[in-house]
């Protein structure tokens, strides 16, 4: 059986939404940067013989909709090769990157494209709109209203407990505040990581290591990006410590300690092994296992837990074994608890800093994350590395990899 192997693997800098350096850029042309950029890697392989393209795109509509994933290949010169864009929310270029490994494996496929895009600058939002919603979450929407507003006194359990539905279209920041509830994650501990990822990212940015992991993006106008725009200099506990928060009156969560809305892409090459000896190729990492888990969408945080676990029993391995860990910092109130579950120690936790200062383009994430991965564990002469996040609606994902170059 062939393993599946990464052989390429780049990302976009990171935009703020609406107002930063990607907003006016389509994310078909922000997708198709990216892609050639990872294929530019690669001496000697033709990319018209890549079997499929697969694009992870948590929100596809508007000028994201349609097969976005094909119209990029298009657009590319790849008429040849078939194409799909696939949304599992956040972890939407993880699981394109868990298809492609399926099909290596089955040995269905030699060469598959993994990419993510999402430009939020661009999106419609329509999809929260209350007459776009199942009018079956209407008690769910108003209990989360409620709870929302503090008529529902805390903490928050199971409403399946009480006969009730849980709210499929919950805002991510009231998920937070109910895991932060649940679990009794103090501002103060949130403010504390949030100020760390800053820091961590500042370090990383300053040493040149992200450097490793960006392709400059041309704009219609010829301006080159370069750099994320979101990592704050400088930032410090008090001022983060002042800010007011924002989902939820009296509530823990604030604009500095989750993470922002973002523009980006990012595209990983897999091959199967033999192939890639075939092209004379040398593979940056082997995948291993991945996993995928679902619970209350009100807790969604805390998905990455089961999903790792499941992973890591697919694996034979536990948490000791994994030397570097990239795990999504949609919010620290999710952050926290879920690591402490899972053992995570911090000193191999987003040593680059994560999301929080980066930035979270939902659907380039999982694909940006295993990038950073790859390149994290190649600093630090790391063996084993883990992705992890969790997803809106309710669920986890999981990639384990091994680093071979």
């Amino acid at each position: 059986m062939p393993e599946a192997v990464i052989v390429a693997a780049t990302r976009s800098p990171i935009g703020r939404a609406r107002k930063g350096s990607l907003a006016s850029l389509r994310p078909d042309e922000l997708a198709a940067q990216t892609i050639s950029a990872a294929l530019d890697q690669l001496e000697g392989f033709d990319p018209r013989t890549t079997d499929d393209l697969q694009l992870g795109c948590a929100i596809p509509e508007g000028y994201q909709g349609g097969n976005l994933g094909r119209t990029v290949a298009i657009r590319l010169g790849l008429d040849t090769v078939p194409a799909a864009t696939t949304t599992r929310f956040c972890a939407s270029s993880i699981e394109t990157t868990r298809s492609a490994f399926h099909a290596i494996r089955a040995g269905e496929a030699k060469a598959i494209i993994s990419a993510g895009v999402e430009s939020i600058s661009m999106s419609t939002g329509k999809l929260m709109e209350e007459d776009a919603r199942d009018p079956y979450f209407r008690s769910a929407w108003e209990r989360t209203a409620a709870r929302a507003s503090r008529e529902i006194p805390a903490p928050w359990h199971d409403p399946r407990e009480d006969g009730q539905v849980p709210d499929a279209y919950i805002l991510m920041g009231q998920t937070a505040e109910n895991v932060a509830e649940l679990r009794g994650v103090s501002r103060a501990a949130q403010d504390e990581y949030a100020v760390r990822s800053q820091n961590r990212a500042e370090a990383a940015i300053g040493s040149g290591f992200y450097a490793r992991d960006i392709t400059p993006i041309t704009l219609p106008d010829g301006t080159v990006v370069s750099a994320d725009d979101s990592p704050r200099a400088g930032v410090t506990l008090e001022a983060v410590s002042a800010l007011e928060p924002v989902f939820r009156p009296g509530g823990t969560v604030t604009a500095g300690n989750c993470c922002p809305l973002n523009d980006g892409a990012a595209a990983l090459v897999l091959m199967a092994d033999d192939h890639a000896r075939d092209l004379g190729l040398n593979p940056l990492a082997r995948v291993v296992a991945t996993g995928v888990s679902g619970l209350s969408p009100e807790i969604m945080g805390l998905g990455p837990v089961e999903a790792t676990r499941r992973a890591l029993k697919l694996a034979g391995m536990t948490m000791a074994d994994i030397d570097l860990v990239e795990f999504n910092e949609a919010f620290a109130a999710q952050v926290l608890p879920a690591a402490d579950d899972l053992g995570i120690d911090h000193d191999r936790l987003n040593v680059h800093g994560g999301a929080i200062a980066l930035g979270h383009p939902w659907g380039s994430t999982g694909a940006r994350m295993t990038t950073t991965l790859i390149h994290g564990l190649q600093e630090r002469d790391g063996a084993l590395g883990l992705a992890t996040l969790c997803v809106g609606g309710g669920q986890g994902m999981a990639l384990i990899i091994e680093r071979m170059n």
